[in-house]
């Protein structure tokens, strides 16, 4: 299969941006991935650089990599039933592996599990309108699900949103010290967040998958409209989800990131946001790639992007070694984590670039489909 640059590149950029937010998670405690108040108190610069990373990046690039993950595979379909099945068990498998020796925020574990309900609906569906329709639909129920939760949700502080101080030394103590009490710990929080996928998370990522494949059936993510109908598209989606974004983000600073309201109900401005801004982002790749293309820096990006797994994984590794077991835990603030990142992203770059000057694909992703094909033949 030929591959598309632009979609390379659009899932590069997704993969290097992800790292802004999960940045948080690694040098923080869990409370400090959604709540800029989990100490109690709250300074201007992590104020403000949660304020600018949930307008710009939160939800916002995990949506993009279910939009392209649904478009994957819908383009997968001609190969069958069994390659399907075998790729998606193994992304689950190697997604349990990755939570158990790294870190419990993994995503393949919930991309594959859905993924493996969500391909044959996007084999079954009659037309490209039902799988667009069916994937709104889904997303829909998820968002009145995340609703319904915060309906049923009594007042006070959830044990997770603001710890106290013997949490916080249990949690830096688990994670530097790493072991069989990190795994322990790890394995704790994957059953959460089983719960929450089944409950909640899953409607939206199934929902994202079939839309992405009914824009991939349609042509949209292929790139097949024209440069004027992608730079229309990406201006007024971006717009229209910051503006839907900005006033949930408003909203969480003036009831003071108080729990009922900012774990659920004042999601919700961003969930339905993050749909239309990764959409603006693809969209305005799309429009502008004849320029974009001519910067030095974007087939770079492209080759982290042919690299996805590997590149995601390979984060984990550099941040679990810098903030856990280099003993940087809790040691920096919001905006400090930001300066590690260029570093990151370097490492992403250089080593995808020498990679595939040798080799044709990433070396997970080149394992991942060689044990397909023996698992197969099987």
């Amino acid at each position: 299969m030929q591959r598309n640059p632009t979609l390379d590149f659009i899932r590069g950029a997704a993969v290097l941006g992800i790292l802004l937010l999960n940045i948080v998670a690694f040098g923080l405690p869990k409370a400090a991935y959604l709540n800029p108040a989990w100490a109690g108190e709250t300074a201007s610069g992590d104020i403000l650089t949660w304020a600018l990373l949930d307008l710009f990046a939160q939800s916002k690039f995990l949506t993009l990599f279910a939009l392209l993950f649904g478009a994957g595979l819908y383009s997968q379909l001609a190969r069958g039933k069994r390659w399907l099945q075998t790729r998606l068990s193994l992304l689950v498998l190697l997604g349990f592996l990755h939570i158990l020796a790294l870190w419990e925020g993994d995503i393949l574990l919930s991309y594959g599990l859905v993924g493996l309900i969500c391909w044959r609906m996007i084999r079954d569906a009659q037309n490209t309108r039902q799988l667009a329709n069916t994937g709104i639909m889904l997303y829909g129920i998820g968002v009145a699900i995340l609703l319904l939760l915060g309906g049923l949700q009594r007042s006070g502080t959830g044990r997770e949103w603001q710890p106290d101080a013997a949490s916080l030394i249990d949690e830096r103590l688990w994670r530097i010290g790493g072991g069989t009490a990190g795994a322990a710990h790890r394995l704790d929080m994957l059953g959460e967040n089983l719960l929450a996928l089944g409950v909640q998370y899953g409607w939206l990522l199934a929902g994202m998958m079939l839309t992405g494949a009914a824009l991939m059936r349609s042509g949209w993510l292929a790139g097949r409209f024209s440069q004027r109908h992608y730079r229309r598209c990406g201006w007024v989606f971006v717009s229209l989800g910051m503006l839907i974004n900005g006033a949930g983000i408003l909203g969480q600073w003036r009831v003071n990131w108080d729990y009922r309201w900012c774990a659920f109900l004042l999601q919700v401005p961003r969930d339905i946001s993050a749909p239309f801004q990764a959409l603006g982002y693809a969209a305005l790749a799309f429009g502008y790639w004849p320029l974009l293309s001519r910067c030095a820096i974007v087939p770079a990006v492209a080759r982290v992007g042919r690299m996805a797994l590997t590149n995601y994984l390979l984060q984990s590794v550099l941040c679990v070694g810098l903030f856990w077991y280099g003993g940087l835990f809790m040691s920096f603030s919001r905006w400090q984590l930001l300066a590690f990142i260029p570093a990151i992203w370097a490492v992403n770059l250089l080593f995808s670039t020498l990679w595939l000057r040798y080799f044709p694909q990433g070396p997970l992703e080149w394992g991942w489909r060689t044990l397909s094909l023996r698992w197969m033949q099987k």
